[in-house]
């Protein structure tokens, strides 16, 4: 197992896990209004792992209130739910129940972690989330909400099994084409000849990523399986190992194909749900099970039920049966517990902070980095006795004798926030920065003073600031020729490194090429041994070999300095072959880290993209960082060109086939916005570029993105 698998495997083990400690119901055909505990005592910190609930019509109905609870409304409502299920046809079905959930699948780190929640059935069957007013039946002592279930596929993993499943048919994808695919975790309690996951097509998928490709997900669970089902059912499939193609099930008798669909449905719903968990099957949830002795054979009962205990540790099993199947299994087996986590106490409301008089308050309204105007400012304040206080984004704080607001870029997220801002601070408000007017600067006796490094102390030993600013170029999206003019120094390399006491440095210098001491500077840094970041990126062109010999020495890196990383960009396809020449001054070899920023949604078409990107594929050691225009006020507004063009199709299909070894999550924005646009333009999607979205993030999303029209039309669900 490799470091990162290593990583993943312990992020998933030490989870606080969800399960279901009681049900409530009013109006149920058989049973009328009462309540299930399985949770017996209110204080336990365990549950049984294995409940039975009866048998015949008592039990299965219990089983069906719990599908209906936990199912989730959206996907429930695309499948036929019997009205029978209601006792009085004037009054709905009420279904509650009361989850200890699971960090950080279900909640976020402050939330309870014991919650109740809801749903109704009408007269129609329709099935509609409780409010929060009436679940007041469930108990007093339980805070209650209504839950999103289905928002992520690892949230609220619950799984039902009826006796009347099938095979899925041949020829799965595994790729969550459709949009209620989560229904398929239950369907099979509600309606006969319900089909779960083809079993030839699950073992070659186990086979391929696990035995080809080494994949530790994929052949841990096969590992698991093919030892566990040999020991435990004595059944031999010893093939499903064997990278031949042929995988042995329909070899197996009848009996064992039903026995084992089951089993491999639930480790390809936990393999989905827990995509980066290197052991899926230890993963936690609920599975309930009707009549499982018809699933194996009865006299099997007793082996398969072990089976499962072993396959599916963390598991809450809750079975309908005869209670002569449950005298076949030991008490100890019944007995068998799973910890929940500590209830506590509600976390306290936070309270607005209050600022201590005479303090003035800096926000950073919407920077990456750290803000160097905000950071002056701040100096400048302490200089005069004041204390200082950072906040970011939305800050809303009380007390302040002054604030000052820090815009960087002109969106409308940013206009969102300034103007909330606006709102509480009123005139003790001052707005400034690119993002809010872009002749704003700072007072000169503030400009000139050293940036106060305790407003960021996640600095560290990094300086930041300029060398120099400006740039000769009048590139028309661009700022800087507005803002900063001609290239001139403003400070030098001594004073930001604050005497050598600092040794690695973000430098913001807008095109520090540009400047006539260029070479100078460099040098200076070279002798100094200091770590750069050139965050705004150089200008290849004005490379010469004498220059690429100098940055070669110098040790260029990433922000936060933990690799070493060169950074240019390329803004259109003109001089391609120029900007080549430049490359190879540098003799860059594959394991470098080159990054070219490539802004998008500007002036270039799709086809001068695809230009772009084959052209740095070529480059060794180069890759993409995405970065969308966006406007300056009184700028080129974007989206100036026929974008998709004649024959968008043909440069689609060049770009998913143009594939980085690195940073290919800002390419997937990218792809995003040429969907949308492709969407928008033809009403339909490019169905080789949703594939390429969704190849390795997000894949549950894709059904709903595909019904959505990639997010451009409202769907029924």
């Amino acid at each position: 197992m490799g470091n990162n698998e290593l990583k993943i495997f312990l992020r998933c083990a030490f989870l606080v896990y969800m399960y279901l400690l009681k049900l409530v119901f009013e109006n149920s055909a058989h049973s009328g209004d009462g309540c299930f505990n399985f949770r017996k005592k209110r204080n336990s910190r365990t549950i049984a792992k294995w409940t039975c609930v009866g048998n015949e019509k008592a039990g299965r109905e219990l089983l069906m209130l719990i599908t209906i609870g936990l199912g989730g409304e959206k996907y429930l409502n695309a499948l036929p739910v019997s009205v029978a299920l209601l006792r009085d046809r004037h009054r709905p079905l009420r279904v509650a129940y009361v989850l200890a959930r699971h960090y950080p699948l279900d909640i976020q780190n402050r939330s309870i972690p014991v919650l109740g929640s809801g749903v109704e059935v009408d007269a129609a069957g329709r099935i509609v989330a409780l409010r929060a007013k009436d679940l007041s039946f469930v108990s007093s002592h339980v805070p209650v909400k209504k839950l999103n279930i289905g928002k992520q596929l690892s949230a609220y993993f619950f799984l039902a099994y009826g006796g009347g499943y099938r095979p899925g048919p041949e020829g799965e994808d595994f790729s969550f084409t459709d949009p209620l695919f989560r229904r398929t975790r239950f369907h099979s309690l509600l309606i006969p000849d319900a089909p779960l996951t083809h079993p030839g097509d699950f073992i070659a998928r186990l086979r391929y990523k696990g035995i080809r490709w080494g994949r530790t997900p994929s052949k841990y669970v096969l590992n698991t399986l093919c030892t566990q089902i040999s020991r435990k059912l004595r059944i031999n499939i010893d093939s499903w190992l064997d990278p031949n193609p042929n995988d042995g099930w329909d070899a197996l008798r009848p009996w064992q194909q039903r026995a084992l669909l089951p089993i491999l449905d639930i480790a390809r719903h936990m393999m989905d749900a827990f995509p980066k968990c290197a052991t899926p099957l230890e993963m936690p949830g609920v599975v309930l099970m009707d009549q499982p002795e018809t699933f194996c054979t009865r006299r099997r009962l007793k082996e398969y039920l072990t089976l499962l205990d072993t396959l599916f540790p963390q598991i809450q099993f809750i079975l309908s049966m005869d209670t002569a199947f449950v005298k076949c299994l030991p008490t100890s087996f019944w007995k068998k517990r799973l910890f929940l986590p500590d209830e506590g106490k509600p976390p306290a409301a936070v309270k607005p902070v209050r600022l201590p008089k005479d303090t003035v308050l800096l926000i950073d309204v919407d920077g990456r980095l750290p803000n160097l105007a905000l950071m002056k400012l701040s100096a400048h304040y302490r200089s005069k006795g004041h204390s200082v206080w950072l906040g970011k984004r939305d800050c809303f704080l009380k007390g302040p004798d002054r604030v000052y607001a820090s815009t960087l870029f002109y969106s409308p997220r940013s206009e969102r926030r300034n103007h909330r801002l606006r709102s509480y601070y009123g005139e003790k408000l001052t707005v400034g920065g690119t993002g809010e007017d872009v002749s704003s600067r700072l007072p000169e006796e503030v400009e000139d003073l050293p940036p106060d490094y305790q407003l960021y102390p996640e600095l560290g030993d990094r300086a930041i600031g300029f060398i120099t600013r400006g740039c000769p170029f009048a590139c028309p999206f661009c700022v800087v020729p507005r803002k900063e003019g001609e290239p001139r120094q403003v400070c030098d390399l001594d004073t930001l490194l604050e005497g050598g006491r600092r040794n690695k440095l973000i430098l913001l210098d807008d095109n520090i090429l540009s400047h006539p001491d260029a070479d100078r500077f460099l040098q200076g840094m070279i002798e100094q041994g200091i770590m750069v970041n050139f965050t705004q990126t150089l200008d290849l062109r004005l490379i010469n070999r004498e220059r690429a010999e100098l940055l070669r020495k110098l040790k260029c890196s990433n922000t936060r300095f933990t690799r070493s990383n060169f950074h240019f960009s390329l803004n259109h396809n003109r001089n391609l072959d120029l900007m080549a020449r430049k490359y190879r001054l540098f003799n860059f070899k594959a394991r470098d880290n080159v990054e070219f920023v490539c802004m998008y949604g500007c002036d270039t078409t799709l086809e001068e993209d695809v230009d772009r990107f084959a052209f740095l594929r070529s480059l060794p050691g180069a890759y993409v960082f995405m970065q969308k225009y966006l406007p300056i006020r009184g700028g080129p507004p974007a989206d100036t060109v026929d974008f998709l063009g004649a024959d968008p199709d043909r440069w689609i299909d060049q770009l998913v086939g143009i594939v980085f070894t690195q940073n290919m999550k800002s390419m997937e924005n990218y792809y995003r916005w040429v969907s949308r646009r492709y969407a928008l333009a033809y009403g339909k999607l490019h169905t080789g570029l949703v594939d390429t979205i969704f190849r390795y993030n997000n894949r549950d999303k894709k059904g709903e993105y595909i019904a959505s029209l990639a997010g451009t039309k409202k769907t029924q669900f």
